[in-house]
């Protein structure tokens, strides 16, 4: 392999690591994301207490399955997630960072995934009981794609491996 191009590989492996890091560490310090949703052609946005597999590949919620959101992610599982840490101020402009992760959703059955219900727990203890009702369903979205956002306009895509 010529030494240009094991250099320009390297550097697309470094740029793809920092960009993993930096999207990892908006999501391991925000608890609650705003999930899209789509059903008959209408889209449907929810808030949601969120946690992420270590290696982004997975993003976790809990929902009633009495929900629209439930409802809309069992008709068409194709959804979105926003992760953003902005402050409701004027320089959020410059300084507020935003994930979308774009991916298919699908429901946990009950024991499949208890590693990762475990982890959510662990980040969201007071939802123990909520997740232990029957009605409550564990949710994880395999993601596709992150796109981060940083001084308002400035984009990065990662597709997830």
């Amino acid at each position: 392999m010529p030494p240009d191009r094991k250099l320009k590989e390297n550097a697309v492996t470094d740029n793809r690591k920092k960009v993993v890091e930096q999207i990892a560490a908006l999501i391991n310090t925000q608890r609650f994301a705003v999930l899209s949703t789509q059903q008959n052609n209408q889209p449907y946005a929810s808030l949601v207490a969120f946690a992420a597999s270590a290696d982004l590949k997975h993003v976790y919620f809990l929902t009633p399955n009495t929900t629209r959101k439930y409802e809309n992610l069992t008709v068409n599982p194709k959804v979105a997630v926003l992760v953003n840490d902005s402050r409701n101020q004027a320089d959020d402009i410059d300084n507020a960072v935003s994930v979308t992760g774009t991916g298919v959703a699908h429901v946990v059955e009950t024991g499949d995934n208890q590693a990762a219900l475990d982890g959510y727990l662990e980040r969201h203890p007071h939802l123990k009981a909520f997740a232990a009702a029957p009605t409550t369903a564990f949710v994880s979205i395999t993601m596709n794609r992150y796109f981060m956002v940083n001084r308002f306009q400035d984009v990065v895509a990662l597709k997830m491996e």
